[in-house]
């Protein structure tokens, strides 16, 4: 075990916690800071790879991704939010106890598989990757059974935070040119999906899934 895994898996345990709470959070704004703090984690758990491995481009990561993932990307949520008036989402299928019991679900589903996984890719810390592999499944679940069109986007971008956080922790990270690809990918995106939100807004006057298959049917 090196020195730095320790504050690695502490990180892990707390990203993992924030994928937990973005799941039971209703309220957008909320949700949109927990995406901050997501990815204030990720920041930090780059920022000490990037030391262990005193690896200039995972600094110039860390500083990327800390530009993009505390500070733009949540401020552009939340300009979004208020153009289009946004506050609150509805669970569409389950309740929020019920939902939580399938995200532990498959949190230890996850843990299981990840085993195999680290076994096969001769990785020592198997949690790591369990966690990862679990916020993925988290994100996943939260786009699933959100109602509002933007709450899924956010469960997107968080999905992505889980892909990084083990592409950075496990392998040590990747190449400057994908991740700034990544950056500009997800910038670009939020632009886009802007546009497409208010376009729906004003078909459908509103951006709930559930209204928009009714009015299509």
């Amino acid at each position: 075990m090196t020195p730095w895994s320790s504050p690695i898996d502490l990180l892990a345990a707390l990203f993992l916690l924030v994928a937990f709470a973005m799941l039971s959070q209703r309220r957008l704004a909320n949700l949109i800071t927990l995406y901050a703090w997501q990815g204030t984690i990720l920041t930090f758990s780059i920022a000490i790879v990037a030391y262990a491995t005193d690896s200039a481009h995972l600094y110039t990561s860390a500083l990327l991704t800390g530009l993009l993932k505390i500070l733009l990307v949540p401020a552009l949520l939340r300009r979004l939010a208020r153009r289009l008036d946004v506050q609150w989402d509805r669970e569409s299928l389950v309740q929020i106890p019920t939902v939580m019991l399938i995200g532990l679900g498959l949190v230890i589903f996850a843990f299981n598989a990840a085993l195999p996984i680290a076994a096969a890719g001769h990785i020592a810390n198997h949690a790591i990757v369990g966690i990862a592999l679990a916020s993925v499944l988290l994100s996943l679940l939260m786009m699933i059974l959100r109602a509002t069109a933007l709450s899924q986007v956010i469960g997107f971008l968080a999905l992505e935070n889980s892909l990084i956080f083990v592409a950075t922790s496990v392998t040590y990270g990747m190449p400057m040119v994908i991740e700034f690809g990544i950056a500009l990918d997800v910038i670009v995106g939020i632009f886009i999906l802007g546009v497409f939100f208010f376009h729906i807004r004003e078909q459908f006057d509103s951006l709930d899934i559930n209204h928009i298959e009714r009015r299509e049917d």
